[in-house]
């Protein structure tokens, strides 16, 4: 600092020194007026964090309305929209926002507001959040901002759930041969479901849809479905938790979409992978390997294809959804109570 500026900077630290001075003693001789002032302060301050902890969200258009993309008999992005009023994905949106915020603030009467600032912050801002997200990266649902964004994770972010599911490769692969079994050219087995694509087919069978446990396909994948209750962070007390297992046949095209939201990380654990099958999210190209699972967020742009010759049969992956490495306990206590099935 030049020196010619010295005896200025004296001045205002002399200036600062005295005015604490005089603040201290107007406290010791109980200046009325100083008192007054700091009290009157308090009050504001109090009444702002109570302003702010019950202020409702701002009103957006509907989700469905935000989203990009053609839609055409009832199809978008790759799905037959079913309109069912407990599906996550497919029900009208109309007020979601201050459903979400209701639910939020019944979960903070029964428990607490302690760690709750993201998911406050994302439910009171979820329209601008929604708008204001690049293509890449659109979930149709819900939003939860802050979390770090990439479209793969490697597989230490949820290694010990990725291990127990490779140890057990064998086990779920064995049940999916057995169901496989009752496959003909003339029906889809029950417990199947198949979804739309452009080209091809693509069967799901459902162990966990939406939360809810399919209660008649785990019977008959028992193993699988005891194997879930070991996975530390599979997600499968609210809506955004699936289990199933997902099968692509030779031909397959599934349309670029987005997933419902960014909380969750999406395991593929490869059952059988055949050649010139890939996943692609935002944009990056992966392929699935038997007995390794593939991590990525599916709330990014994404697709998966099948182009290899009819003799090497289906691509097929167990498919379980855990929960976003970066969200906290108690954030994940909250959003399945927000977010549970039926509410």
């Amino acid at each position: 600092m030049p020196l010619v500026w010295l005896p200025d900077w004296s001045c205002s630290l002399d200036g600062l020194r005295d005015f604490i001075a005089a603040g201290i003693q107007s406290f010791r001789d109980c200046d009325g007026g100083a008192l007054l002032a700091v009290g009157c302060l308090l009050l504001l301050f109090v009444w702002y964090c109570y302003h702010v902890g019950r202020e409702q969200p701002r009103v957006y258009p509907p989700v469905n309305a935000l989203m990009q993309g053609a839609e055409a008999n009832g199809v978008q992005n790759g799905f037959v929209y079913c309109h069912a009023p407990e599906c996550a994905r497919c029900s009208p949106h109309d007020g979601l926002n201050q459903k979400l915020y209701h639910n939020l603030q019944e979960y903070a009467k029964r428990y607490s507001w302690s760690g709750m600032g993201r998911i406050h912050k994302g439910i009171r801002e979820q329209g601008r959040y929604l708008n204001s997200r690049p293509s890449i990266q659109k979930p149709e649902v819900f939003f939860l901002p802050d979390l770090p964004t990439t479209p793969y994770f490697s597989r230490d972010a949820q290694k010990h759930d990725v291990e127990v599911l490779e140890r057990n490769f064998q086990t779920i692969l064995c049940e999916f041969e057995s169901l496989y079994k009752a496959f003909s050219n003339c029906s889809l087995p029950q417990g199947w479901k198949m979804n739309s694509t452009p080209s091809g087919e693509w069967f799901t069978f459902y162990l966990v849809n939406q939360g809810m446990c399919v209660p008649r396909n785990c019977r008959r994948c028992p193993r699988t479905y005891r194997l879930l209750g070991s996975l530390r962070t599979c997600i499968g007390n609210n809506v955004f938790g699936n289990a199933c297992i997902s099968v692509l046949s030779p031909g397959t095209v599934i349309a670029e979409h987005y997933g419902p939201t960014n909380i969750r990380i999406r395991c593929h654990l490869g059952l059988k992978t055949p050649s010139n099958c890939e996943l692609v999210v935002g944009g990056e190209p992966q392929c699935w390997a038997e007995g390794r699972c593939l991590l990525f967020d599916d709330s990014f742009l994404h697709t998966a294809f099948h182009e290899g010759p009819p003799e090497e049969g289906p691509r097929v992956v167990f498919m379980v959804d855990l929960w976003h490495p970066n969200v906290a306990a108690a954030e994940r206590q909250a959003l399945d109570f927000i977010f549970a099935p039926g509410r």
